[in-house]
């Protein structure tokens, strides 16, 4: 079968990572061809030997604007007229939307005469009549795939149209005993007595990396060799988009500068060796306002780090508080630094907390995905789902 996989982006964002980890999963029996914009995207997937064919982006946040709301529903318009041309060349049966804005292309397209249309849910939508409006159309696809329960409850599609699939981790490649932690460590700069501390996750506002600053400044009067490493950048930075994500990495940086946090915080930027960067660490700190699934999550689980999450969206899904993790409200540094300065003084507490995350992770295989995203085409196009291959 032949499915035409659509992305609204050139960038690869943690939604991107999954759909590249999924695509060789759902082999042999799909083909996908990868339409999106000419970018980071197009090149890793045919790296892949996938085929690609080019199709407009459709960047922009989901609020109302006199400026950037026409320009996007004129994207939108284009784009779906070019996935519907993209499909009918591919012979595609059916299109897969990797994001809510592909999602309503894929759903446009359809109405002008594409083939079926599954959309992979995988954010969750701010309230506003904007918000409203996204989620009817996404409601009308022939299959919806959201990433977790949470993401899921935020849309309300049919449930008899609906599959909660939880993304896939390269468990081969995020594999704590294939990699040298001692030789990683000291690549980051990281002393042997350094307690280091990570957040994984593009930098954003909703993304809590103030929280961890605001931590870390209070672990450090008790621990003075706590370090904090930033893995991410300021991915989505046109004028449209929600927050200004370039002007909040300019305040992470005055934050730590003013609290004499220089030498203390490392801004690692994007990074293509996370396995190295995450066995680095003792923990690993995810304080979201809300994680529609939590994929830097897993891959830190997976590697065996004691995980601290937040309570609200898919964390709370993936980890049982207490036994393979921690969960805590966001919001609040005091708790947060309570957490980290509790797990840096029981070692062997860490260690069990890891062995048990690790355990939790080898259930996200992407064989198990792809069983699940199958069964959605064949919910999508009316047909019985086939007889697992596991």
């Amino acid at each position: 079968m032949r499915v035409l996989v659509a992305s609204h982006t050139a960038r690869i964002g943690g939604g991107e990572h999954s759909l590249l980890t999924l695509l060789p999963a759902l082999a042999p029996d799909v083909v996908p061809v990868i339409a999106c914009p000419e970018g980071p995207l197009a090149e890793a997937s045919r790296a892949q030997g996938l085929e690609v064919v080019r199709t407009a982006g459709l960047e922009g946040g989901f609020a109302l604007h006199p400026v950037h709301t026409p320009r996007a529903i004129g994207n939108l318009v284009k784009l779906a007229f070019g996935l519907r041309r993209a499909a009918r060349r591919a012979d595609a049966a059916l299109i897969h939307a990797n994001s809510v804005r592909a999602g309503l292309a894929a759903v446009a397209a359809r109405s002008l005469g594409g083939p079926p249309a599954v959309v992979h849910v995988r954010d969750c939508l701010p309230a506003g009549p904007v918000g409203a409006a996204v989620r009817r159309v996404v409601a009308r696809a022939d299959c919806v795939i959201a990433n977790s329960r949470y993401t899921a409850a935020s849309f309300g599609a049919a449930p008899d149209r609906l599959r909660i699939v939880y993304p896939s981790v390269d468990l081969g490649r995020f594999d704590p005993s294939a990699v040298d932690r001692d030789a990683a460590r000291a690549r980051l700069g990281l002393a042997p007595d350094d307690l280091a501390v990570g957040v994984v996750a593009q930098l954003t506002p909703w993304k809590g990396q103030d929280v961890a600053l605001r931590a870390l400044v209070r672990v450090r009067q008790e621990i003075p060799r706590a370090r904090l490493l930033f893995a991410g950048e300021a991915k989505f930075v046109d004028a449209a988009v929600r927050y200004d994500n370039r002007a909040y990495e300019r305040q992470l940086r005055e934050l730590a500068s003013e609290a004499g946090l220089a030498g203390a915080v490392s801004f690692l930027g994007e990074r293509h060796d996370m396995p190295e960067v995450l066995a680095a660490l003792d923990m690993q700190l995810a304080p979201s306002w809300e994680e529609p699934f939590g994929r830097a999550v897993v891959e830190g689980m997976a590697m065996g780090l004691p995980v601290i999450a937040t309570e609200i969206g898919g964390p709370a899904e993936l980890i049982d508080d207490g036994i393979d993790g921690l969960l805590l409200p966001p919001h609040d540094p005091v708790r947060w630094t309570a957490a980290v300065l509790e797990l840096a003084r029981a070692p062997e507490r860490r260690a069990e907390l890891g062995r048990r995350a690790r355990r939790r992770a080898l259930e996200f295989t992407p064989r198990r995905e792809a069983e699940a995203v199958l069964s959605a085409y064949g919910a999508a196009l009316g047909v019985p789902p086939a007889r697992s291959r596991s």
